[in-house]
This record gives structure tokens, C-alpha cells and sequence, in this order.
């Protein structure tokens, strides 16, 4: 009997490591889970969207007018939007300095003057002494130079004095053309410096439409290319042809202007918003293969799709390439052929190899014969079948 007692305390510590071990084996992972799955046949299919971009109208010729003298301003006549004519008084600066100093450049020249006169009668009466034989040659001569100074010095207090007069007329600053304020840049009571701006004139005549495109679309963009302008408000399209493309990118949006000028008398309000199409950088109609964006996943660096193959109700990424989006949809560049299945939503639930099943819509059929009544009651009531497929779609 103490012999089985022994040999049980011997097992003892066999069978604890034994449960040990089996505590600490780590458990089979559970198989993925058959999910259903939305699918869609890849094939291909016109584009619907068009390029567009957001232009604004302006005048071909915008000057920034500022007087030629500096100066504090008195008055500033015109305003913002007011339409001007040439020759109109814009703003004016304090003119008593410069009235002060034209003063004196006409007293300048009138001493000048008095100076040139003397000069001359001197000279008058040393020929009348040389006919006498009274004085040398040479003393005439002095004579005559003197009176060669004093011309010269009669001219150049003129000139000052002309120039004096210009400075004075520089405080009245007028408009050089018809056309209308689009911008003020200083108030009455400034002081500002020569050359600095202080209206804004946009003049009248040609007008241009005025738009950024990305730097991919710069090489597809040429002068004389004709544009469609659709005006914000509404109305005719416009016809424009572009006339200037921008050498270097703005530093702040990194993006190319392009000028286009509009052909036609009815053009658009100055600082009017448009929408301009440039049939260049166009695909619509154009087929290729779009997939909703609910059918793309990130793969590493790229994007990728699940295919599904039906021999095995399996699925497996492949890696496809985006052009660019149509609406709401991406247009699929390389990595799909027409003819494969691929999944439609729930791309983030899935993994290589895991095994799917179609999901089909029961409720499909009823809702088509749904849509299908509706339609057909509002077409036989007299509204448009669109409409009548918009309202069925929304209920």
C-alpha cells in the first residue's frame, strides 16, 4: 500500500507542467468569416465631367494713377465704381508750396531778363563806339559774350520756370481715359509719395477673362485656343480666345494665369464671375473605365481593388492606377480589363484569399416596378420624365 502513495507524489509534478504547457499554447485563430459581397462588372463607359474653372472679368488695360509729385491730399473726387472721363479731376494735393516755387521761378526770370536787355544795350553802344574806331575788337567781343551769358541764363530760368509750372499742374490728378474707379488707395489728408498709387482705373474697351490652371494643364493650354464662357448670372454662352499665358506660377497658389479675350459686344460687368470650359483639357464623352470610389483601398503606396474570381468564390487585390475622377467616380488608368468582377463596397472588411459570396438584392425587383408605377403615373399626368424618375428616385 505506501508503494501507489509514492509513485502518485512521483506524477505530481509531471502533470502540472503538462497543464502548464497546455495553458500557454497559443490557440488556432478562427477561419475569416464568408462574406457577402456587393459586385460590379468592369467595363468601359463615356465620361459625364468636364474640366471648368472659375474666371473673373477685367478690363485689358488696368492703370494705378498717382500724382508725379509728392504731397498731402486735399480732395478725392472720385470713388469706387464711378465712372470717369477723360481729362476728370480725380484728387488733388496742397498746391501752396509748389504755387510758392513757380513764383519764383517766374521772378527768376524776370530778373534774367532785365540782366539779358542790359547786356544787350551795352553791346549796342560798343558798336557804335568800334564803328568809331573809340575801342578795340577785343573789347567788343567781351561785350558780345556778355550778352551770350545773359541770354543763356534768361533760357535756363525759363526752362526752371516751365518745369516749375508742370510740378504745380502735377497736384491735380486727372483721368488719362475713359473708364471706371475699380480701386481707391488713399483718403483725403494722406501724404503720399511720388508715383504711389491712389486710384485704380480700369479703362474702357476690350475686356478679358482671367483664370488659373494647375501646372499639369499649362502645356494642353495655347494662344488662340477658343473657350466657352458661361456667365455666373446666367445667359448665352461667350465665346473667348486666349491671348496670354503666364511665364512663371504665382508664388502663393502655385498656379499659371491664363488672359482670354472675350469676343463680342455683350461681355460681361467688370469684375463679373464666369465660368470658363477649355475644350482642350476636356474628356467628356471620351470611354474609359470608371469604379466608385467605394471600390478603392490604399495598398502599400498605391490603390488597389478586390477581384473576385468565381471558380473559387475567392478574392485578390490587384493594384490599379487613377487618371483622374468623373463626378463621383475614379477613372481607372491601367490594372483592370472590361469583363473582371470586382467589389463594390466594403473593401476594408476584406483579406487575400478569403472566401465570398454574391449578395443579390431581393428587394431590387419590387423597387423597379415601384419606380417603374410612379413613372408612369406622372408621365401620364403631363410632367417631363425626368422629373417623374427624380421623384420616384427620392421616395
Amino acid at each position: 500500500m505506501p508503494q501507489p502513495t509514492l509513485s502518485l507524489r512521483g506524477r505530481l509534478p509531471a502533470l502540472l507542467c503538462v497543464l502548464a504547457l497546455a495553458a500557454c499554447s497559443r490557440p488556432e485563430p478562427p477561419p475569416e468569416p464568408v462574406r457577402a459581397v456587393k459586385l460590379l462588372t468592369v467595363g468601359t463607359a463615356p465620361l459625364t465631367a468636364q474640366v471648368e474653372y472659375a474666371g473673373e472679368v477685367r478690363a485689358r488695360t488696368e492703370s494705378r494713377l498717382g500724382f508725379r509729385v509728392p504731397g498731402k491730399i486735399l480732395q478725392r473726387q472720385a470713388e469706387l465704381g464711378q465712372r470717369v472721363h477723360a481729362g476728370q479731376l480725380l484728387a488733388q494735393l496742397d498746391p501752396r508750396d509748389f504755387e510758392l516755387a513757380a513764383a519764383a521761378a517766374r521772378a527768376q526770370v524776370s530778373a534774367a531778363r532785365t540782366q539779358r536787355d542790359l547786356a544787350a544795350a551795352d553791346a549796342q553802344r560798343y558798336e557804335a563806339l568800334k564803328a568809331q574806331n573809340f575801342i578795340s575788337g577785343a573789347e567788343l567781343e567781351r561785350r558780345h559774350a556778355s550778352l551770350k551769358a545773359a541770354q543763356a541764363s534768361l533760357d535756363q530760368a525759363q526752362a526752371q520756370a516751365a518745369a516749375q509750372g508742370n510740378q504745380s499742374a502735377y497736384t491735380r490728378l486727372v483721368a488719362d481715359a475713359d473708364g471706371v474707379v475699380t480701386g481707391v488707395d488713399a483718403e483725403p489728408g494722406q501724404v503720399v509719395a511720388a508715383g504711389a498709387s491712389v486710384v485704380r482705373l480700369a479703362r474702357d474697351g476690350a475686356r478679358d477673362v482671367v483664370f488659373a490652371v494647375p501646372e499639369d494643364k499649362l502645356a494642353r493650354m495655347a494662344v488662340g485656343q477658343q473657350l466657352a464662357v458661361q456667365r455666373w448670372a446666367g445667359g448665352a454662352a461667350l465665346v473667348a480666345t486666349v491671348r496670354e499665358l503666364a511665364a512663371s506660377a504665382d508664388p502663393a497658389t502655385r498656379t499659371f494665369t491664363v488672359k482670354a479675350a472675350i469676343e463680342g459686344a455683350e461681355a460681361p460687368p467688370l469684375g463679373a464671375t464666369v465660368t470658363v470650359v477649355p475644350p482642350a483639357l476636356s474628356a467628356r464623352g471620351a470611354e474609359a473605365i470608371v469604379l466608385p470610389t467605394t471600390a478603392l483601398m490604399q495598398s502599400g503606396d498605391g490603390t488597389a481593388v478586390w477581384v473576385f474570381d468565381a471558380a473559387s468564390s475567392t478574392v485578390r487585390a490587384q493594384a490599379v492606377q487613377i487618371a483622374t475622377a468623373d463626378g463621383n467616380q475614379a477613372v481607372v488608368a491601367s490594372g483592370l480589363a472590361p469583363g473582371m468582377q470586382v467589389v463594390a463596397t466594403g473593401v476594408h472588411v476584406l483579406a487575400p484569399g478569403q472566401q465570398v459570396t454574391v449578395y443579390e438584392d431581393k428587394y431590387a425587383p419590387a423597387l423597379a416596378g415601384t419606380q417603374k408605377n410612379a413613372t408612369q403615373k406622372v408621365a401620364n399626368s403631363g410632367a417631363p420624365a425626368s422629373a417623374a424618375a427624380t421623384a420616384a428616385a427620392r421616395r
